[in-house]
């Protein structure tokens, strides 16, 4: 095909459509497995073991960097079995504070979204104050209030940084 100046140009070509692919259902193990992971049981047991574990490794990392009070009058062994024991009391408290803490999370989020059927950050919200409140709630009722406030304002800000519910 020729233009208006002589030139040769090209035929324009039909439009590609993309390809869209084929639907694939899960298949029965998928089932089975979102089945058991939608258990709000079976998600805060490992949402507790998950806790465990990360607040036993912060643990670790924080008892590594306590110094003791008398360090220039300790030999170099006292100093390295003081730390060793200190990695071990932060490692259990870090780990049991960790672990009941997403338990506790894990379980009012799932048994709240159970609860009104929506998955939002309002469940979010709830299962944050319940977590803090729970948390705190030793200090007695303002403690818990504040714990409450604290944790719930802490949860929607991790909720917003990693934008689950847009």
């Amino acid at each position: 095909m020729a233009d208006a100046d002589g030139e040769a140009r090209e035929a324009p070509k039909a439009e590609e459509k993309p390809q869209i692919e084929p639907l694939r259902l899960p298949t029965p193990e998928e089932i089975r497995g979102q089945d058991i992971w939608n258990n709000c049981a079976v998600r805060s047991v490992v949402s507790g073991i998950m806790g465990g574990g990360l607040g036993l490794f912060m643990g670790l990392f924080l008892g590594a960097l306590d110094n003791p009070i008398m360090q220039d009058e300790m030999s170099t062994k006292q100093q390295f079995i003081y730390t060793a024991k200190q990695m071990g009391r932060r490692s259990y408290s870090s780990a049991k504070a960790f672990a009941v803490m997403g338990f506790v999370f894990s379980a009012a989020e799932c048994v709240i979204e159970k609860a009104r059927a929506k998955h939002d950050t309002t469940n979010t919200v709830v299962a944050g104050c319940v977590t803090g409140g729970a948390i705190s709630a030793r200090g007695g009722p303002k403690a818990a209030c504040v714990g409450c406030a604290g944790f719930a304002a802490f949860s929607v800000a991790i909720e917003k940084f990693f934008d689950r519910h847009s």
